[in-house]
């Protein structure tokens, strides 16, 4: 699954360059050239990480990551502040303002991805490139090979998202309407019955221990169960 990227920037030749460099990378970018457009663009499917320019036309970036986390929709986007205010009082108003991260132009490549690549770790580690494991299973989104006490899973591919979704959060339950956001993306509107029918196919992959690793919580929803230890 591709992780998208907002870009929030004014500059059409920044614009481009980070367009570029993203979508080389295999992330998905969208381009907002103000924070009103960003605001529009976020109506509509949620990101997986903002990149905000400080300097802004109208509405600042700093005003912009503000609203952002002051809005339960958006309070838990990561955000990286792109700028050339390099001062260290300016990175920390940019903190304390909501960014996760601060990255000063002008900058590399490399580092912007590696910079994302890290944010996405720390605060989605659902949606990064990264080998999750948790308690016998283990899932690589690279190869998009999942494996449950060294034997091979065959997930289809909203059931492996499913379980990359859960063993990035083991033992944490979420509601139906969470797994639905998360999963399958806030701006898709199908019934919540749907994570029924998709949690039991995950349960028959998973084989005997199915049942009891992705466990019922009586009116709350599911989580992931690993086996206690000894």
């Amino acid at each position: 699954m591709e992780c998208g990227v907002l870009v929030v920037e004014d500059d059409p030749a920044i614009q481009e360059l980070l367009r570029f460099t993203l979508r080389k990378s295999g992330f998905t970018a969208t381009i907002a050239g103000s924070a009103e457009e960003a605001t529009a663009a976020l109506n509509g499917a949620l990101p997986d990480v903002v990149l905000i320019d400080w300097m802004l036309p109208k509405t600042s970036g700093i005003a912009l990551a503000r609203q952002l986390r002051q809005n339960p929709r958006t309070a838990a986007l990561p955000i990286i502040m792109v700028t050339a205010r390099g001062e260290e009082s300016d990175r920390v108003e940019g903190l304390e303002m909501g960014a996760d991260d601060y990255l000063v132009k002008p900058f590399s490549p490399r580092e912007l991805v590696a910079r994302i690549q890290a944010l996405l770790r720390r605060r989605a580690p659902h949606v990064s490139e990264s080998v999750l494991e948790a308690g016998p299973l283990r899932l690589d989104p690279i190869t998009y090979e999942a494996t449950l006490d060294g034997q091979r899973v065959m997930l289809a591919p909203t059931e492996f998202r499913l379980l990359r979704f859960f063993i990035a959060h083991p033992g944490r339950v979420f509601s139906r309407t969470q797994v639905l956001d998360q999963v399958w993306g806030d701006h898709v509107f199908i019934e919540e019955r749907t994570v029924d029918v998709h949690i039991r196919r995950l349960r028959q992959a998973l084989g005997p221990q199915g049942e009891q690793m992705i466990e019922t919580v009586r009116g709350a929803g599911y989580k992931l169960a690993l086996p206690r230890a000894g």
